[in-house]
């Protein structure tokens, strides 16, 4: 009697620490979706675990970068956007640069994680009937029409505490399901502890993929939604030290979820000599190691993952929008129900012309990190502005992360272009 009552104290314990997670759920909901899955599990086929010190950098200056931009929003009381067009010279014609660039990637980034889920939810069911495979377009296509609907009745309840609770299940199962498949697959330490070293693959998508990591683990739609977000969980200055917590937690879970997902597919697929590029190629090469209930496994992670990120991307434009307009956002006005019913059509374009979602995930990362160089310089800029900060100050150490992840982002955009240019 003593250890079941133990048992479901520790149950509730657990249940409370999950449930007591703030807006640092949004940030894993953004960064781990199918992109941030497709980018490590095609890292880990093609390169082992050499691009875990992209991985690590990504998720340190995440954590700065949420940690500045909660910070701003409960000492200033703004919002990104908006103190941006309030407080800086050129502040409106940056909003507007920052609206456009991270809108064009975040609906870019829709279109392959719808396509990937509704691949994902085909597959399983291809599994048990056998006759669909005739109709794979058709079924494929009906599966994110109703995945999208589905979404978008559930935004038009529009309460913050909602989508926090959905994200929190999606989050969960997708964390528990990859931590299993890892399990079933092991790298060698020494692979991880040599991924740590700074090299970048001199082959063919090397660089595309080095920025396709930093698109979806260092997303600038990330910290820009952060004091929305901050604002929506009622959090006040009062909350700064929470907000610090948040923050930290919500890198390091990144990492460590993301780190999984890159040693899952470097042990099942690289020492086999086996790439990804189709939906399916991510979890076949489990089954000779652990069987089919791995694939299953495999596949309901990465499913959660697709679906986490559909309510942030969802949500990023109408969230811009209003941050730039007034600071607020009313989840039952019109205009949002207008700009996400575009986004959800914008998210039917993939599965609609049949287009490898695999490519067009690893592509959308990329055109992320073009705006990520002006989102950090807009928060270095807002936490020196003595008039909106007021009595605090901004300590050295965070300063330095802030100005390393500049140059780091600068380097990346760099990188991303070469990558375009050899792509096209």
């Amino acid at each position: 009697m003593k250890a079941t009552a133990t048992n479901t104290s520790l149950f509730k314990k657990i249940v409370a620490l999950v449930l007591g997670f703030g807006p640092g759920i949004f940030a894993i909901g953004y960064t781990i979706g199918t992109g941030s899955v497709t980018s490590m599990i095609v890292a880990g086929s093609k390169f082992n675990m050499q691009l875990l010190w992209v991985l690590f950098l990504s998720c340190l200056f995440s954590g700065i970068l949420m940690f500045a931009y909660g910070n701003y929003a409960l000492i200033s009381g703004e919002t990104a956007l908006y103190g941006f067009k309030k407080h800086l010279k050129f502040g409106k014609t940056l909003a507007i640069l920052v609206i456009i660039g991270i809108t064009f990637g975040q609906w870019n980034s829709l279109m392959g994680i719808l396509g990937i889920s509704s691949n994902i939810i085909f597959e399983i069911l291809a599994l048990n009937f056998d006759g669909l495979n005739s109709y794979k377009y058709i079924t494929v296509l009906s599966i994110a029409i109703v995945i999208i609907v589905t979404f978008y009745l559930l935004m038009l309840v529009g309460k913050y505490t909602f989508f926090e609770k959905i994200l929190i299940i999606f989050v969960t199962l997708m964390g528990l399901s990859f931590m299993l498949s890892l399990f079933f697959v092991q790298p060698l330490p020494m692979e991880v502890l040599k991924g740590l070293i700074p090299t970048i693959p001199e082959v063919p998508g090397g660089k595309m993929l080095v920025a396709a990591f930093v698109g979806t683990t260092m997303a600038a739609a990330t910290f820009l939604s952060r004091p929305l977000f901050v604002k929506g969980k009622g959090w006040t200055i009062k909350n700064l030290n929470q907000q610090k917590k948040d923050a930290i937690t919500a890198a390091v879970l990144i990492f460590v979820i993301s780190a999984t997902i890159m040693a899952v597919a470097a042990g099942a697929l690289f020492h086999q000599g086996t790439e990804v590029t189709h939906v399916l190629d991510m979890a076949n090469t489990l089954e000779p190691v652990a069987g089919k209930w791995a694939v299953t496994i495999f596949f309901f992670g990465a499913l959660s993952a697709g679906l986490s990120s559909i309510f942030p991307c969802l949500l990023i434009a109408p969230l811009l929008v209003a941050d730039y307009q007034s600071g607020t956002i009313d989840t039952n006005s019109r205009q949002f129900r207008i700009i996400t019913a575009i986004a959800c059509l914008v998210a039917l374009i993939g599965p609609a012309f049949g287009a490898n979602p695999i490519e067009i995930q690893i592509l959308s990362q990329v055109f992320n990190v073009f705006v990520l160089p002006i989102v950090i310089l807009g928060i270095i800029l807002m936490l020196s502005n003595k008039k909106v900060m007021k009595d605090y100050k901004t300590s050295l150490s965070v300063y330095v992360g802030i100005f390393a992840a500049l140059f780091f982002s600068l380097v990346i955009s760099y990188n991303g272009v070469i990558a375009l240019l050899e792509y096209f």
